[in-house]
């Protein structure tokens, strides 16, 4: 079943403990794009720039991605460059400059209009509902990232939008602010009395949380030993969760679990090496035999 995903692609400057690279392709829809696509048919929209080549492309070719509803632009693609310390758990931005990315507007080929998944990356949230009334009907599941810019400055339409969708997929601190609660349950429930009947709190290493009505489902993060580049990992995660559920065409309590397993594994590849390197040559015997790990991680007999 095809997945409609909308947000950034992007030019990363990246520096870590493990070394730098100075222009590697990142953003948030391309991250998701290519960790969906080893479950599903992915229908991207974006932004470029003139400067975003055909060997920048390559990341998508070979892949079940469509590329009719990427836009090129005249100008410089988004570029973000960043510095990550020492654990790899804190980070300082140091630059953001948004290019043609500031003028973007989505506009929904006719064929993406039909979508019936869609994942609504982080972008304004003006945008991401104008994008929900673009599809022609109500997705069978629609979910959304946003970030602490947004809740902070746009606040209204990002609760306008968040009556749209079911899934919303945030961090913890992100949670918080956005609910005014410190405890993650308190936390959630806030949070479904303005749309979404689904909470996943993604937690870095500390892995993630789905909340819902029927309670509460947590995956650890895949241990690793020299993790190299966080950068995209939640995009990763999103992309591998949505993806698997897509794919599945199924949203019971089971599938769901299983998604988050599948999320978490993405995400666990995506850190392993600089950029997207290592998803780029990634396969699904990979894919499942981690999961199998996973459940590993987690079994046990009382």
């Amino acid at each position: 079943m095809p997945l409609l995903v909308v947000g950034s692609v992007a030019f990363d400057a990246l520096e870590s403990p493990y070394g730098k690279v100075d222009r590697a392709v990142g953003g948030a829809a391309t991250y998701f794009a290519v960790a969906a696509s080893f479950f599903t048919h992915v229908n991207l929209v974006g932004i470029v720039g003139d400067d975003f080549t055909e060997v920048d492309a390559q990341i998508f070719h070979g892949r079940t991605i469509n590329l009719d509803g990427l836009e090129r632009a005249p100008g410089k693609t988004f570029f973000w460059a960043g510095r990550y310390s020492q654990n790899l758990n804190e980070r300082v931005t140091l630059a953001t400059d948004l290019n043609v990315f500031a003028e973007f507007k989505p506009l929904l080929p006719e064929k993406y209009r039909s979508s019936e998944y869609v994942f609504l990356a982080n972008i304004a949230p003006a945008l991401q509902c104008d994008v929900l009334h673009q599809v022609k009907k109500k997705p069978k599941l629609a979910a959304m990232d946003t970030m602490n810019y947004w809740i902070e400055r746009t606040n209204a339409e990002l609760r306008e939008t968040l009556k749209h969708v079911d899934i919303l997929m945030i961090n913890d601190s992100e949670t918080r602010e956005l609910s005014n609660e410190h405890n993650l349950l308190r936390a959630a429930k806030h949070i479904f009395k303005m749309g979404p009947s689904i909470l996943v709190v993604k937690r870095g290493e500390y892995g993630a949380m789905m909340v819902d009505h029927r309670g509460v489902f947590c995956v650890p993060a895949f241990p690793l030993e020299e993790p190299h580049d966080p950068t995209g990992a939640g995009d990763s995660f999103a992309g591998g969760f949505m993806g698997y559920l897509a794919g599945s065409k199924d949203k019971s309590d089971a599938s769901l679990r299983r998604a988050m397993v599948y999320g978490s594994v993405l995400g666990s590849f995506a850190v392993e090496k600089f950029g997207l390197d290592r998803l780029r040559h990634l396969k699904r015997g990979e894919i499942h035999a981690r999961a199998r790990h996973f459940a590993k991680l987690t079994q046990f007999k009382l």
